[in-house]
Protein backbone atom coordinates (compact mmCIF):
# COMPACT_ATOMS: atom_id res chain seq x y z
CA UNK A 1 0.00 0.00 0.00
CA UNK A 2 1.38 3.30 -1.20
CA UNK A 3 -0.60 5.20 1.21
CA UNK A 4 0.77 4.89 5.17
CA UNK A 5 -1.47 7.68 6.72
CA UNK A 6 -4.29 9.76 6.27
CA UNK A 7 -5.24 11.84 8.54
CA UNK A 8 -7.67 15.41 9.03
CA UNK A 9 -7.82 18.20 11.95
CA UNK A 10 -8.61 21.14 12.91
CA UNK A 11 -7.07 24.58 14.52
CA UNK A 12 -9.00 25.64 17.72
CA UNK A 13 -10.79 29.22 18.32
CA UNK A 14 -11.48 28.88 21.66
CA UNK A 15 -10.49 27.38 24.78
CA UNK A 16 -13.29 24.11 24.50
CA UNK A 17 -12.59 23.74 21.40
CA UNK A 18 -15.82 24.18 20.52
CA UNK A 19 -17.57 25.96 16.93
CA UNK A 20 -20.67 28.35 16.90
CA UNK A 21 -22.50 29.94 13.78
CA UNK A 22 -20.21 32.13 11.58
CA UNK A 23 -16.98 30.95 12.87
CA UNK A 24 -14.06 29.72 10.29
CA UNK A 25 -12.83 26.36 10.89
CA UNK A 26 -9.69 26.08 9.36
CA UNK A 27 -7.12 22.58 9.60
CA UNK A 28 -4.75 20.62 7.47
CA UNK A 29 -5.47 17.17 5.84
CA UNK A 30 -2.01 14.72 5.77
CA UNK A 31 -1.27 12.14 4.13
CA UNK A 32 1.90 9.87 4.56
CA UNK A 33 3.21 8.10 1.38
CA UNK A 34 5.86 5.57 1.09
CA UNK A 35 6.39 6.32 -2.94
CA UNK A 36 4.80 8.81 -5.55
CA UNK A 37 1.07 8.01 -5.82
CA UNK A 38 -1.24 8.66 -8.49
CA UNK A 39 -4.54 10.54 -7.32
CA UNK A 40 -8.15 10.58 -9.23
CA UNK A 41 -9.18 12.33 -6.65
CA UNK A 42 -8.40 14.13 -3.22
CA UNK A 43 -10.67 16.29 -1.33
CA UNK A 44 -12.21 17.52 2.22
CA UNK A 45 -15.56 18.05 3.18
CA UNK A 46 -17.50 19.93 5.70
CA UNK A 47 -20.55 18.51 7.00
CA UNK A 48 -23.40 19.42 9.60
CA UNK A 49 -26.62 16.97 10.13
CA UNK A 50 -29.15 15.65 12.43
CA UNK A 51 -30.35 11.65 12.23
CA UNK A 52 -32.58 9.82 14.00
CA UNK A 53 -33.45 6.35 14.66
CA UNK A 54 -35.30 3.66 16.47
CA UNK A 55 -37.55 0.47 16.39
CA UNK A 56 -40.89 -0.74 17.89
CA UNK A 57 -42.32 -3.88 17.52
CA UNK A 58 -45.74 -4.71 15.67
CA UNK A 59 -46.63 -8.07 16.47
CA UNK A 60 -44.38 -10.22 14.57
CA UNK A 61 -43.16 -7.29 12.69
CA UNK A 62 -40.28 -4.99 13.75
CA UNK A 63 -40.45 -1.65 12.20
CA UNK A 64 -37.46 0.72 11.74
CA UNK A 65 -38.57 4.72 12.26
CA UNK A 66 -35.53 7.27 10.61
CA UNK A 67 -34.82 10.51 9.56
CA UNK A 68 -32.27 12.81 8.73
CA UNK A 69 -31.70 16.38 7.87
CA UNK A 70 -28.43 18.45 6.78
CA UNK A 71 -27.42 21.38 8.02
CA UNK A 72 -24.87 22.38 5.66
CA UNK A 73 -22.43 20.38 3.43
CA UNK A 74 -19.20 22.32 1.50
CA UNK A 75 -16.39 20.43 -0.33
CA UNK A 76 -13.06 21.67 -1.25
CA UNK A 77 -10.58 19.60 -3.68
CA UNK A 78 -7.40 19.59 -2.98
CA UNK A 79 -6.33 17.37 -5.91
CA UNK A 80 -8.38 16.45 -9.46
CA UNK A 81 -6.81 14.82 -12.53
CA UNK A 82 -7.42 16.89 -15.54
CA UNK A 83 -8.55 13.66 -17.45
CA UNK A 84 -11.36 12.08 -15.69
CA UNK A 85 -10.06 9.03 -14.48
CA UNK A 86 -5.87 9.03 -15.52
CA UNK A 87 -4.24 9.57 -12.33
CA UNK A 88 -2.36 12.10 -13.27
CA UNK A 89 -2.25 13.84 -10.34
CA UNK A 90 0.98 12.97 -8.39
CA UNK A 91 1.62 13.18 -4.57
CA UNK A 92 5.27 13.11 -3.58
CA UNK A 93 6.59 10.15 -0.98
CA UNK A 94 6.74 10.96 2.48
CA UNK A 95 4.57 13.51 4.76
CA UNK A 96 2.35 15.91 2.44
CA UNK A 97 0.31 18.44 4.38
CA UNK A 98 -2.70 20.26 2.55
CA UNK A 99 -4.66 23.20 4.63
CA UNK A 100 -7.70 24.40 4.05
CA UNK A 101 -10.47 26.89 5.44
CA UNK A 102 -14.30 26.66 5.87
CA UNK A 103 -17.37 29.38 7.12
CA UNK A 104 -19.32 27.71 9.15
CA UNK A 105 -23.27 29.07 8.16
CA UNK A 106 -24.46 31.73 9.87
CA UNK A 107 -27.67 30.40 10.87
CA UNK A 108 -29.73 29.02 13.98
CA UNK A 109 -28.76 25.53 14.44
CA UNK A 110 -28.43 22.97 17.24
CA UNK A 111 -25.46 21.99 18.98
CA UNK A 112 -23.74 19.09 18.80
CA UNK A 113 -25.64 16.07 20.47
CA UNK A 114 -26.08 12.10 21.12
CA UNK A 115 -29.45 11.21 22.54
CA UNK A 116 -30.83 7.56 23.20
CA UNK A 117 -32.20 7.25 19.62
CA UNK A 118 -30.48 10.27 17.57
CA UNK A 119 -27.84 12.21 17.15
CA UNK A 120 -26.43 15.76 15.63
CA UNK A 121 -23.18 15.75 14.26
CA UNK A 122 -20.58 18.49 12.67
CA UNK A 123 -17.83 16.66 10.48
CA UNK A 124 -14.80 17.24 8.83
CA UNK A 125 -14.25 14.34 6.20
CA UNK A 126 -10.92 13.52 3.75
CA UNK A 127 -11.09 11.42 0.83
CA UNK A 128 -8.05 10.20 -1.29
CA UNK A 129 -9.10 8.45 -4.08
CA UNK A 130 -6.73 6.09 -6.50
CA UNK A 131 -8.87 3.89 -8.15
CA UNK A 132 -12.43 3.06 -8.03
CA UNK A 133 -11.24 -0.18 -5.93
CA UNK A 134 -8.91 2.18 -3.73
CA UNK A 135 -10.34 4.35 -1.66
CA UNK A 136 -8.89 6.14 1.56
CA UNK A 137 -10.86 8.10 3.87
CA UNK A 138 -10.97 9.65 7.87
CA UNK A 139 -13.08 11.60 9.74
CA UNK A 140 -13.47 13.79 12.49
CA UNK A 141 -15.99 15.54 14.70
CA UNK A 142 -15.95 19.09 16.24
CA UNK A 143 -18.33 20.25 18.69
CA UNK A 144 -20.45 22.91 17.82
CA UNK A 145 -22.29 24.59 20.20
CA UNK A 146 -25.38 27.65 19.50
CA UNK A 147 -25.73 30.27 21.98
CA UNK A 148 -29.07 29.48 23.78
CA UNK A 149 -31.85 32.70 24.11
CA UNK A 150 -33.95 30.79 27.05
CA UNK A 151 -35.67 33.46 30.08
CA UNK A 152 -33.54 33.57 33.29
CA UNK A 153 -36.88 35.16 34.86
CA UNK A 154 -36.68 34.49 39.07
CA UNK A 155 -38.87 33.23 41.70
CA UNK A 156 -40.68 30.61 39.67
CA UNK A 157 -43.36 29.37 42.17
CA UNK A 158 -45.44 26.00 41.82
CA UNK A 159 -48.04 24.54 44.76
CA UNK A 160 -49.12 21.52 45.58
CA UNK A 161 -52.36 20.76 47.20
CA UNK A 162 -53.70 17.82 49.76
CA UNK A 163 -53.02 17.09 52.90
CA UNK A 164 -49.20 17.18 52.30
CA UNK A 165 -49.08 20.74 49.97
CA UNK A 166 -45.70 22.20 48.59
CA UNK A 167 -44.61 26.16 47.26
CA UNK A 168 -41.53 25.14 45.25
CA UNK A 169 -39.88 28.50 44.41
CA UNK A 170 -36.69 28.13 42.01
CA UNK A 171 -34.37 31.53 41.57
CA UNK A 172 -34.50 31.13 38.22
CA UNK A 173 -35.78 28.70 35.49
CA UNK A 174 -32.46 29.09 32.95
CA UNK A 175 -29.33 28.09 34.09
CA UNK A 176 -26.32 27.93 32.95
CA UNK A 177 -23.97 24.16 32.49
CA UNK A 178 -22.03 23.64 36.12
CA UNK A 179 -23.56 26.23 37.81
CA UNK A 180 -26.09 26.23 41.00
CA UNK A 181 -29.40 27.44 41.48
CA UNK A 182 -31.31 27.61 44.78
CA UNK A 183 -34.72 25.92 45.73
CA UNK A 184 -37.11 26.71 48.56
CA UNK A 185 -39.74 24.45 49.55
CA UNK A 186 -42.61 25.13 52.05
CA UNK A 187 -43.93 22.01 53.41
CA UNK A 188 -46.96 22.21 55.18
CA UNK A 189 -47.75 18.54 56.87
CA UNK A 190 -51.26 18.04 58.03
CA UNK A 191 -50.43 14.53 57.36
CA UNK A 192 -49.99 11.35 60.19
CA UNK A 193 -47.15 10.52 58.41
CA UNK A 194 -43.58 12.44 58.30
CA UNK A 195 -42.66 13.47 54.48
CA UNK A 196 -39.49 14.33 52.97
CA UNK A 197 -38.52 16.04 49.77
CA UNK A 198 -36.67 14.70 47.41
CA UNK A 199 -35.16 16.58 44.13
CA UNK A 200 -34.85 15.37 40.73
CA UNK A 201 -33.73 16.74 37.32
CA UNK A 202 -35.63 14.59 35.10
CA UNK A 203 -34.35 14.80 31.51
CA UNK A 204 -36.62 14.29 28.39
CA UNK A 205 -35.43 13.80 24.97
CA UNK A 206 -37.88 13.43 21.93
CA UNK A 207 -37.69 12.26 18.57
CA UNK A 208 -39.73 12.25 15.55
CA UNK A 209 -39.45 10.77 12.06
CA UNK A 210 -41.93 9.61 9.83
CA UNK A 211 -44.65 11.72 11.42
CA UNK A 212 -44.11 9.36 14.64
CA UNK A 213 -42.82 10.40 17.79
CA UNK A 214 -41.30 8.47 20.67
CA UNK A 215 -39.69 10.06 24.07
CA UNK A 216 -37.17 8.89 26.33
CA UNK A 217 -36.44 10.20 30.07
CA UNK A 218 -33.99 9.87 32.60
CA UNK A 219 -34.20 10.99 36.43
CA UNK A 220 -31.11 12.29 38.22
CA UNK A 221 -31.38 12.40 41.95
CA UNK A 222 -30.20 16.08 42.56
CA UNK A 223 -30.74 15.15 46.78
CA UNK A 224 -32.84 15.12 49.27
CA UNK A 225 -34.14 17.48 51.76
CA UNK A 226 -35.00 17.94 55.48
CA UNK A 227 -37.73 15.94 56.81
CA UNK A 228 -40.41 17.81 57.85
CA UNK A 229 -42.96 15.66 61.30
CA UNK A 230 -46.61 15.51 61.50
CA UNK A 231 -48.47 17.58 61.66
CA UNK A 232 -46.20 20.64 61.44
CA UNK A 233 -44.92 23.03 58.47
CA UNK A 234 -40.98 23.83 57.26
CA UNK A 235 -39.31 25.46 54.69
CA UNK A 236 -36.28 23.82 53.32
CA UNK A 237 -33.94 25.62 50.54
CA UNK A 238 -31.94 23.35 49.02
CA UNK A 239 -28.56 24.78 46.44
CA UNK A 240 -28.47 22.63 43.37
CA UNK A 241 -25.56 22.26 41.04
CA UNK A 242 -25.98 21.60 37.32
CA UNK A 243 -23.32 18.83 35.86
CA UNK A 244 -21.06 21.12 33.99
CA UNK A 245 -21.56 18.44 31.12
CA UNK A 246 -24.72 18.04 30.94
CA UNK A 247 -25.83 18.91 27.26
CA UNK A 248 -27.77 22.15 26.65
CA UNK A 249 -31.63 22.54 26.47
CA UNK A 250 -32.73 22.80 22.60
CA UNK A 251 -35.82 23.23 20.33
CA UNK A 252 -34.48 24.25 17.17
CA UNK A 253 -34.13 20.64 15.52
CA UNK A 254 -37.48 19.68 13.64
CA UNK A 255 -36.19 15.91 14.38
CA UNK A 256 -35.36 16.28 17.79
CA UNK A 257 -35.49 17.88 21.33
CA UNK A 258 -34.20 18.07 24.79
CA UNK A 259 -35.51 19.61 28.06
CA UNK A 260 -35.41 19.32 31.44
CA UNK A 261 -37.96 19.56 34.83
CA UNK A 262 -36.46 20.30 38.30
CA UNK A 263 -38.84 17.63 40.12
CA UNK A 264 -39.88 17.71 43.57
CA UNK A 265 -41.28 14.82 45.17
CA UNK A 266 -43.19 13.73 48.68
CA UNK A 267 -42.01 10.94 50.40
CA UNK A 268 -43.82 9.61 53.35
CA UNK A 269 -41.95 7.54 56.04
CA UNK A 270 -43.32 4.22 54.56
CA UNK A 271 -41.75 5.28 51.34
CA UNK A 272 -44.53 6.04 49.59
CA UNK A 273 -44.80 9.01 47.25
CA UNK A 274 -47.90 11.81 47.76
CA UNK A 275 -47.27 13.31 44.03
CA UNK A 276 -44.55 15.65 42.46
CA UNK A 277 -44.09 19.19 41.63
CA UNK A 278 -42.61 19.85 38.05
CA UNK A 279 -40.53 23.36 37.08
CA UNK A 280 -39.09 23.93 33.95
CA UNK A 281 -35.95 24.84 33.78
CA UNK A 282 -33.12 25.59 30.93
CA UNK A 283 -30.07 24.23 30.64
CA UNK A 284 -27.82 27.21 29.11
CA UNK A 285 -24.58 26.65 27.42
CA UNK A 286 -21.26 28.10 28.14
CA UNK A 287 -19.61 30.05 25.33
CA UNK A 288 -16.14 30.83 25.39
CA UNK A 289 -14.04 33.74 24.40
CA UNK A 290 -11.83 33.54 20.64
CA UNK A 291 -8.23 32.41 21.65
CA UNK A 292 -5.82 35.16 20.80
Amino acid sequence: MTVKHLSVEYNKVNERGTFSPGDVISGRVTVVTNKETKVQCFLVRAKGKAEVTWCEQAGQTTVVHSDKKRYFYFEHIILQDKKKGDGSEIIGPGRNVYPFTFVIPNMYMPSSYEGKWGKITYSLRAQLTQSIWLVHKTKTEFPFLTKSDFPFASNISFYGSGKVTMNVTSEKMGVKQGEAVGVSVEVLNDSARTVTPRFYLCEKQTFVAQSKRTIYTNDILFGTGDSVPAETSRTITKVLSIPPQLPPTFFNCCMMKLEYRLKVLKVCSQLQSHGVISLLIYVTPILNPVLM
